[in-house]
């Protein structure tokens, strides 16, 4: 006797019920490895590694649970960064963060294959990370910013000491990933009518630098971004201070130093980003078919202690403008 066609339906769907289901999901007790390349979290850098565990965190990922993180950190000396790279790939981790342009070049020189999650101001087309920000075409994705952000400095500078016509900027000629922050200075520099004294800085030596500047009659001080740099926040904050230079920084590090002011990339939410690409990687995603996000945030921070002590007289709608002033 030949079945209803009701019952055929109801048997069919009650196959497809009780079937087993191929799940794209992690299997259970699954840890997954990840690698963290930094030049100097140790020294403060950028708080990006914040961000990246707790953008991790927010996505499910328990360190000691489902989640192992190797970290290596050549704690300022970026001769360090090849030998670090490569005892993370000897590992066998399943995604390499790098934090910072130097850590990505390091990574990238290590391994062709893993994939790699870069966090870096650097443009990472003119530095050779990816083929495009679109298209990456090779085993690198992540966050980065095309750095135009030294003509806003100086034009900040500008609101807080109206007076200035002559600013030292401190360079790494070493870090060829920041040339172009020198030229896009100059040009603002022009626009704005004031004066720019490039100053070589080497990491290890700064003294030729701030001799420089104060021979030129230098009024103020930009330090132009470089991983460097903010290892020795202190010691280029203490300079400034000396000379009564009031001064502009990329990073957040120096004003916690004592600095006046500092405007740059949000390094945190860089991190928590940077975990999103992770997260899909983990997941099946390649880094070619990932385009580079450019960063959206940034952060004006005042330290109001800092300008007394310089006797400046901030105008009300900088602070105003600042996202944290420190008093």
């Amino acid at each position: 006797m030949w079945s209803s066609p009701i019952g055929l339906i109801i048997t069919f769907a009650l196959g497809i019920l009780m079937a087993p289901r191929t799940s794209t999901a992690q299997p259970p007790g699954k840890v997954f490895r990840i690698g963290v390349l930094s030049f100097s979290v140790t020294a403060g850098r950028d708080h990006s590694l914040d961000g990246l565990q707790q953008g991790l965190r927010g996505l499910g990922y328990v360190e000691g649970q489902n989640l192992a993180i190797a970290q290596r950190d050549a704690e300022g000396h970026s001769e360090r960064l090849p030998a670090l790279a490569t005892t993370l790939v000897d590992l066998r981790v399943e995604v390499l963060v790098a934090l910072g342009a130097a850590a990505t070049r390091a990574a990238q020189r290590a391994t062709s294959t893993i994939p790699i999650v870069m966090v870096t101001s650097a443009d990472p087309v003119t530095s050779g990370f990816t083929a495009s920000l679109a298209r990456p075409s090779g085993n690198i994705t992540g966050v980065s910013s095309v750095e135009v952000l030294g003509g806003k400095r100086l034009e900040l500078l500008k609101e807080a000491v109206p007076t200035v016509s002559r600013i030292a900027a401190l360079w790494n000629p070493g870090n060829p990933a920041t040339a172009s922050f020198v030229q896009e200075a100059q040009g603002a520099a022009q626009a704005l009518g004031v004066q720019l004294h490039v100053l070589a800085g080497p990491p290890n030596d700064f003294e030729g630098a701030f001799t420089a500047a104060s021979s030129g009659r230098a009024e103020a001080l930009i330090v132009l971004p470089d991983a460097s740099f903010t290892s020795h926040a202190t010691r280029i904050v203490d300079f400034a201070h000396r000379h009564r230079l009031p001064a502009i920084y990329p990073v957040r590090e120096f004003v916690d130093a004592g600095g006046l002011m500092s405007y740059g990339l949000s390094w945190p939410d860089m991190g928590r980003r940077a975990a999103i690409f992770v997260d899909k990687i983990l997941k099946g995603a390649t880094p070619a078919d990932l385009p580079v996000e450019q960063a959206m945030k940034f952060t004006l921070i005042i330290n109001l202690k800092a300008a007394q002590e310089l006797g400046l007289t901030l105008p009300s709608h900088l602070l105003v403008f600042a996202d944290e002033v420190i008093r």
